[in-house]
């Protein structure tokens, strides 16, 4: 009980806090990416195309950040650079798609946003391959 409301930390516990981090965020965001990726010549010609760089194009980067890219956050896999894609991809599902409804229907992408901003911020924690490769 005392070390319930405990304000010290480990080490230890941030790395497998950004650990459970990684894996739920990726986890739950690979689905998405690859709903897409069986779905693609279906819907691409009719994909949100907020750059203006095509329907095809933009489902592309967007498969290219949900799927790949949530796959290298599960393995803490260049972590911080595969923030970037997802950070952007929800920036666009937050503000284009969902028109910026942070409390509607914009509040997954908005949890999401706000996830991959603290993993770009922090890093992918002692337990990644990150770390592995970095040794």
């Amino acid at each position: 009980m005392k070390k319930l409301f405990s304000t010290k930390y480990s080490d230890r516990s941030v790395s497998f806090a950004l650990l459970l981090l990684r894996l739920s965020l990726g986890g739950l965001m690979i689905p998405h990416g690859y709903q897409k990726l069986m779905s693609f010549a279906s819907k691409s010609s009719g994909f949100s195309d907020p750059f203006h760089i095509g329907g095809p194009a933009s489902m592309s980067l967007t498969i290219f950040a949900e799927f790949f890219c949530a796959i290298f956050i599960v393995l803490g896999l260049m972590t911080r650079l595969a923030c970037v894609p997802l950070i952007t991809a929800m920036s666009v599902a937050l503000f284009y798609a969902h028109h910026g409804e942070v409390f509607g229907d914009g509040e997954h992408a908005a949890l999401y946003l706000l996830g991959y901003a603290a993993l770009f911020f922090t890093g992918p924690g002692k337990i990644s391959m990150d770390r592995l490769i970095g040794k």
